[in-house]
C-alpha cells in the first residue's frame, strides 16, 4: 500500500504541528532554572486529562495496534481481555498503590525500593529495568514501527526506524515529560478518531454500505466464534488465552506489573498536581481502555470477512487501511505513527529518569540541577542509538515481536509484583526476601517453560507468582527483620477516594461485567 500525495501532505502537516506544540511547551522552561523535577516529573503539575491521555498514548503502540488487530483476526474478541481487564487494574492502582507512591514523593520505582528495602535491591532492579526498556521494549516498538512504515508507506524499515528515532528525540528531549504528556493529548485524539473512523468504515464495508450496525450484525452471524470472550480448552488458541484463567489468573499479575510498577507508565501519575488529579487521570485512562478493542480489535475481526485469505494475521490492520478514502488514510497513518512515537518518547524519558536519578546521581553527587537534566538528555539519545543498532539483530528472527516481549518480561514479572505488593503491605518483608522473589521468578519460570511446555503462558505466570510469594515470606521470616524501612507507614496513608472517583469506577466495572456477560 502506498500513500497518495494528499495523504503524505496530511502526515507531514501532523508532524509539523506536533513539533511546534512540543517546542512551544518546551520553550517555557529556561535551561538555567530547569530542575530534575521539571524535566522528569513535569514540575509535578500535570492535570488529570493530560495524565489519562498520556497513559494511553504511552501504552498504545505498533505492537498493540498491529498485533491486537492481528489477534482479533486470528482468535477474535477474546484478545480484548488484555484491554478490558487493564481498566479494572487501573482503578485498583489509583485507589491502593498511587497514594503510597505519592506520599513517598518518589521519581522512580527503584527509588521506592531503596526506601523500602536497601540500595542493593534498588540497584539490581534499576539495572534490570534499564536493560528491559532498552533491549526489549524500545527495540520492539522501533522494529515494529519500522515494519509498519514499510508496509503502509513503502519506506524501507531501517529508514523508517531512523525517522521515528529522530522524530521522537526532536519533540521530547528538550522539554522532558511535560512536552511528552501535553503532546500526547493530540496523539490520543488522533488515535481515537482515526481508529473509530476505520472501525466504522470496516463495518460499513462488511454490510455492503448498509451501515455500522448492520455490519456488526453480519459479523456476529458470519464469525460467531470470534465473539467468544472465554475460550474453551479445545479452542486452538487456548494456549494464548486459557479460558477462565484470563479472569482469575496470571493476567492480573501481568497487569499490575505493567500499570502499577512500570516506570514509563506510572511516571505520568507521579507527575500529578495532587492525588485527586492522579486518580481522576487514572479513571479517564480506564475509560479509554474500554474503547481500545473497538479501535484495534474490531477491524481485525472485520478483516476475516473482507480479507479471508491474508497470509499473516498481522496484515489485517494495514489491509483494512485500504478502506480509507484519500486524505483519511493519511490521518490514520498519522495516528499510527503518533502511537509509536509517543511510546518511544515515554520509554526514553523513563530510561533517562532511572539512569540519572538512580544510578548516576548517587555516584556523581553535588552537581547542579541543569547538569542532571543534561545527563538525562544524553541518556535519551544514547538509549535510542543502542535500540536502533540492536533492533533488527534481536527481533529480526522472531515471527512476532510481541512474543519476544511477553516471553522475556514474563520470566520476571511475577517476582517484581511480589516485591512491591509484599513491600507495601507486609512490613516484615526484607531485602533478602525481595531478592529471592526476583531470582526465584526467573529460575522457576524458565524451569516450567522447559519441563511443562504445554502449560499456557498466563497460567505459568500465575503459578510462579504464588510460589514467589511463599518464597519471599519464608526467606523473610528465616532472616533478620528489616531495620532501615524509610518508607512511610500505611497508618499515614488514606485510601479513601472522592465520590466522583467511586461513581466513575463502579460505572466502569458495571460496563465490563455487562460486556463479559453479553459475550461469554
Amino acid at each position: 500500500m502506498q500513500l497518495s500525495s494528499l495523504d503524505t501532505g496530511i502526515f507531514i502537516s501532523y508532524a509539523i504541528i506536533l513539533l511546534a506544540i512540543a517546542l512551544w511547551i518546551s520553550r517555557k522552561n529556561d535551561d538555567k532554572t530547569l530542575n530534575t523535577e521539571d524535566y522528569f516529573l513535569a514540575s509535578k503539575a500535570l492535570p488529570w486529562w493530560a495524565i489519562g491521555a498520556s497513559l494511553i498514548a504511552s501504552n498504545i503502540s505498533a505492537e498493540q495496534i498491529i498485533g491486537m488487530s492481528g489477534s482479533g483476526y486470528a482468535l477474535g474478541l477474546a484478545i480484548a481481555s488484555y484491554e478490558w481487564m487493564a481498566a479494572i487494574t487501573l482503578i485498583l492502582v489509583g485507589k491502593y498503590l498511587l497514594p503510597i507512591f505519592l506520599e513517598n514523593k518518589i521519581y522512580t520505582m527503584p527509588q521506592y525500593l531503596e526506601r523500602r528495602f536497601d540500595k542493593k535491591v534498588k540497584t539490581v532492579l534499576a539495572i534490570f529495568w534499564l536493560l528491559v526498556y532498552v533491549f526489549v521494549n524500545l527495540t520492539a516498538v522501533l522494529w515494529l514501527g519500522g515494519l509498519t512504515i514499510e508496509t503502509v508507506a513503502g519506506i524501507d524499515w531501517l529508514t523508517g526506524m531512523t525517522l521515528l528515532v529522530l522524530f521522537s528525540i526532536a519533540y521530547s528531549m528538550y522539554g522532558g515529560l511535560k512536552a511528552v504528556a501535553y503532546t500526547d493529548i493530540l496523539q490520543v485524539v488522533l488515535l481515537v478518531f482515526g481508529g473509530l473512523m476505520l472501525s466504522y468504515l470496516a463495518l460499513d464495508a462488511v454490510s455492503g454500505g448498509e451501515g455500522m450496525l448492520a455490519g456488526f450484525g453480519i459479523l456476529t452471524e458470519r464469525v460467531p466464534g470470534h465473539f467468544d470472550m472465554i475460550l474453551s480448552p479445545d479452542n486452538p488458541n487456548y494456549m494464548s488465552l486459557p479460558g477462565i484463567s484470563v479472569l482469575i489468573g496470571g493476567l492480573w499479575v501481568m497487569n499490575f506489573s505493567y500499570w502499577g510498577f512500570n516506570q514509563y507508565i506510572i511516571q505520568r501519575a507521579l507527575a500529578a498536581k495532587n492525588i485527586g488529579e492522579a486518580q481522576k487521570g487514572i479513571v479517564f485512562a480506564a475509560y479509554l481502555k474500554l474503547l481500545m478493542p473497538i479501535i484495534v480489535v474490531l477491524p481485525g475481526i472485520a478483516a476475516v470477512v473482507l480479507y479471508p485469505e491474508l497470509s499473516k494475521p498481522d496484515e489485517a490492520y494495514p489491509s483494512m487501511m485500504n478502506l480509507m478514502p484519500e486524505g483519511l488514510k493519511g490521518l490514520v497513518f498519522a495516528a499510527l505513527v503518533a502511537a509509536i512515537v509517543s511510546s518511544l518518547a515515554s520509554m526514553t524519558n523513563s530510561i533517562s529518569t532511572i539512569f540519572t536519578m538512580d544510578l548516576y546521581r548517587p555516584i556523581v553527587k553535588e552537581k547542579s540541577q541543569s547538569h542532571y537534566v543534561w545527563v538525562g538528555r544524553l541518556t535519551t539519545v544514547a538509549a535510542m542509538a543502542i535500540a536502533l543498532a540492536t533492533a533488527q539483530p534481536l527481533l529480526g528472527k522472531f515471527d512476532q515481536a510481541f512474543q519476544y516481549i511477553q516471553e522475556f518480561t514474563g520470566m520476571f514479572t511475577p517476582g517484581i509484583v511480589v516485591i512491591f505488593l509484599l513491600g507495601m503491605f507486609w512490613k516484615r518483608t526484607n531485602s533478602l526476601g525481595a531478592l529471592s522473589a526476583a531470582l526465584g521468578s526467573a529460575i522457576l519460570s524458565f524451569a516450567l517453560k522447559i519441563a511443562w511446555p504445554e502449560l499456557p503462558f498466563m497460567d505459568r505466570v500465575g503459578i510462579v507468582f504464588l510460589v514467589c510469594i511463599l518464597l519471599a515470606v519464608l526467606v523473610s521470616l528465616l532472616s533478620e527483620a528489616p531495620k532501615n524501612d524509610e518508607s512511610v507507614s500505611l497508618a499515614n496513608i488514606s485510601f479513601a477516594t472522592k465520590r466522583t472517583f467511586n461513581i466513575a469506577s463502579w460505572v466502569c466495572v458495571s460496563i465490563l461485567v455487562l460486556l463479559y456477560v453479553t459475550w461469554w
